[in-house]
């Protein structure tokens, strides 16, 4: 029997590194980890129950970096990979927990992504609506969610409603706007913030 993300009763959760301890009685079936490239397996994992994983690594920009490596093409075609085998699972799906370092960036793009694949066209700003339900200091890594665009074939409409998502973010995140702008990331601000700025 296949299932989907957008059925109700099946748990989701966004998290840092940091929260994964929180988690460990939580009855996860499934979890997808994205870690930067360098860091080690995340110790909190050794109190989970047994469970079915998939670990990215790269880095949480949204373009070339010396010595950093950005998300790429392939990385969101494992993510929707991974999401066919969600699919599959059927009821042992009872739980995905999705974790970056933060729980801001990297793991809400990749919820979005997940969800966005059972989501129909012209409904791309619920999903957004719905990963800020979840994590509701979410800001979608913009280089990550173009991919899923292409790779689901959104014709750009994840990307639009992925704008709309920052600009109802923003105003409620000043110090985190500003921060965007110095690690490199002033693409991702409103248009609207960066005339006022």
């Amino acid at each position: 029997m296949l299932t989907t993300l957008l059925e109700p009763g099946l748990r989701l959760t966004i998290c840092g590194l940091d929260e994964l301890g929180n988690h460990c009685t939580s009855d996860v079936t499934h979890v997808l980890s994205i870690l930067d490239p360098d860091y080690g397996e995340p110790s909190a994992f050794a109190a989970y129950d047994p469970h079915h994983r998939l670990t990215l690594r790269f880095h949480d920009i949204i373009g070339p970096w010396p010595g950093w490596s950005p998300p790429e093409r392939p990385h969101i075609e494992a993510l929707v990979e991974f999401g066919r085998e969600l699919d599959e699972a059927g009821e042992n799906l009872r739980h995905l927990l999705v974790h970056c370092h933060a729980g801001v960036s990297r793991s809400t793009a990749a919820m979005a992504t997940l969800l966005a694949r059972h989501t129909p066209l012209g409904e791309e700003e619920s999903i957004f609506a719905r990963i800020r339900a979840i994590r509701p200091i979410a800001w979608p890594n913009s280089r990550m969610i173009g991919f899923a665009d292409q790779v689901l074939g959104r014709g750009g409409r994840l990307s639009a409603a992925l704008r709309q998502h920052y600009r109802l973010q923003a105003p409620q995140r000043p110090d985190f706007v500003e921060e965007l702008r110095r690690s490199g990331r002033g693409a991702e601000i409103p248009e609207d913030d960066v005339n006022r700025a």
